[in-house]
């Protein structure tokens, strides 16, 4: 399997950290991956990510908010992803937060943008009053992976200037 570690970190880096999410599904999927990530190397969540897409419905909100105790089981017993009460509970919980800021704001993106621009702090404090199992790593990490805070790759990164061709939100703040 030799070069799959780096490639699976070359391929997120190239193209997915730092870039604009515009679909609610997939930026719920990302919250849900950091808020795994945490104790853990980013590695392990990059390599399970499909496990996870699998076993949390491909990331679809309104499925994840309706799960029951048995599919709480079934994420439990579920060897592909992280087995974690806490983190389980905290995607459900989460899902059904996203369903009613979507109904009061259109859509997670929207109220991710009514909040912007915000110091990484005052993000953090949102988050850990509105979602499960955000800490401020995974709220920065979170906040950066989707273009909202600035530092997911140096100026001098080629990426960088990728990115900045999709006008990320900390691009708009001066």
């Amino acid at each position: 399997m030799g070069g799959g570690k780096k490639e699976l970190h070359k391929n997120y880096h190239d193209k997915l950290y730092g870039f604009p999410i515009h679909d609610d599904n997939e930026l719920f999927g990302r919250l849900i991956l950091e808020i795994n990530q945490a104790g853990l190397s980013w590695e392990t969540i990059l390599k399970k990510e499909q496990s996870f897409r699998k076993a949390y419905s491909n990331f679809n909100i309104k499925k994840i908010a309706g799960y029951t105790e048995t599919d709480k089981e079934r994420l439990l017993a579920d060897a592909g992803i992280i087995r974690n009460k806490l983190k389980i509970n905290a995607a459900i919980k989460n899902a059904k937060t996203i369903l009613t800021l979507q109904k009061e704001y259109g859509s997670f993106e929207k109220w991710l943008e009514h909040h912007h621009p915000k110091p990484k702090d005052e993000w953090v404090k949102l988050f850990k009053k509105t979602f499960l199992f955000t800490g401020g790593e995974i709220v920065n990490e979170f906040l950066m992976s989707i273009g909202y805070l600035r530092g997911a790759h140096s100026e001098d990164c080629p990426v960088y200037k990728e990115i900045l061709k999709q006008n990320p939100m900390w691009a708009s703040q001066k």
